[in-house]
């Protein structure tokens, strides 16, 4: 899958154990059902109240995260005019904006990860991002 000058290729330790070149439709869908297997793993998102979380839980997190963003700068970068065209641009720009307010809180992606995107970013929280500041 592309985003502009990026390729993102999958690999899921299972099926993929080698970073394997998919479609975007394919790596959407592996990613959607990839998440879905760590949110239905109790070794990772235990059920139990007071069961303690696995002691990389945090690292689990982020990579579902980057692997989100990777998908986002892939709308962008390859079908935003389609998204203009549908009149679903306000909405995208939305919940980016959401999913790049929780990543700044919780340090979830690096600022290299998120280089697709830098412009857009910037220009959609303006000085209200802390995201790129250390690479300025």
């Amino acid at each position: 899958m592309n985003a502009g000058d990026y390729k993102y290729l999958w690999m899921d330790g299972v099926k993929y154990k080698k970073p394997t070149e998919v479609s975007a439709p394919e790596y959407v869908d592996l990613l959607m059902e990839w998440i879905e297997a760590q949110l239905n793993d109790e070794q990772i998102f235990p059920l139990q109240v007071g069961t303690p979380f696995s002691k990389d839980f945090i690292l689990r997190i982020r990579k579902i995260f980057q692997r989100l963003f990777r998908i986002y700068a892939h709308i962008y970068l390859a079908h935003f005019p389609q998204m203009v065209q549908l009149g679903a641009e306000a909405h995208l720009n939305t919940c980016f904006k959401h999913f790049i307010y929780f990543v700044e809180e919780f340090h979830l992606i690096d600022a290299v990860e998120l280089e697709p995107l830098r412009v857009h970013i910037v220009s959609l929280m303006g000085k209200n991002t802390t995201l790129f500041d250390d690479k300025e």
